[in-house]
């Protein structure tokens, strides 16, 4: 006896795998990360110290300049006028609980909002002359190699309280972090 599968049932069966591998949570990919951040804040002093940092930058020898920015570089750091990278090392257990490294002296809270979204709170203690601050963002995913970032942060500048609206976009680099190493 010769049947047909319904076309209907083809179609809900595929439907629903798809569906199924949609669903699963969107993970980062162990390795090193370059993460492009950009900032603003309400009181517009962050971008006149940035600014006042590239100046000093720009007025250095060039071997003064170069030799500054090799030291950024081996703590994943570049500045530009439109913003700044940092590289990061991503160990397979932060990718795996949906973790960007922070700080130290940082802690955060993430929440699935989705399988390509999280949100997060985070909150930092200040050490090294640096306030306290917290915030909350959301994370999208682009697949296991890109995310963005909207955050907003809170802290204080000149002992008056300060918002920071951030924009922060990541890409893998290589699944070796070379001299990078994880943040805890």
């Amino acid at each position: 006896m010769h049947t047909t599968i319904p076309r209907a049932f083809v179609f809900a069966v595929s439907f629903a795998v798809l569906c199924t591998a949609h669903a699963q949570p969107q993970k980062l990919r162990p390795g090193l990360w370059e993460n492009s951040v950009t900032m603003r804040s309400q009181s517009g002093q962050l971008e006149a110290a940035m600014a006042q940092m590239q100046k000093s930058m720009a007025s250095l020898t060039p071997a003064q300049r170069k030799q500054m920015e090799q030291a950024m570089a081996q703590q994943g750091v570049s500045m530009g006028p439109s913003g700044n990278t940092v590289k990061v090392c991503i160990s397979p257990e932060q990718a795996d609980l949906d973790r960007i490294p922070a700080q130290e002296g940082c802690t955060q809270n993430v929440q699935r909002t989705g399988p390509n979204a999280v949100a997060m709170t985070f909150s930092c203690k200040g050490t090294q002359g640096q306030p306290p601050t917290t915030g909350e963002g959301t994370m999208t995913f682009q697949g296991p190699t890109a995310y963005t970032g909207n955050f907003k942060v809170k802290t204080t500048s000149n002992g008056k309280p300060e918002q920071i609206d951030m924009v922060q976009n990541g890409k893998w680099l290589a699944a070796d972090c070379g001299t990078i190493k994880p943040v805890r």
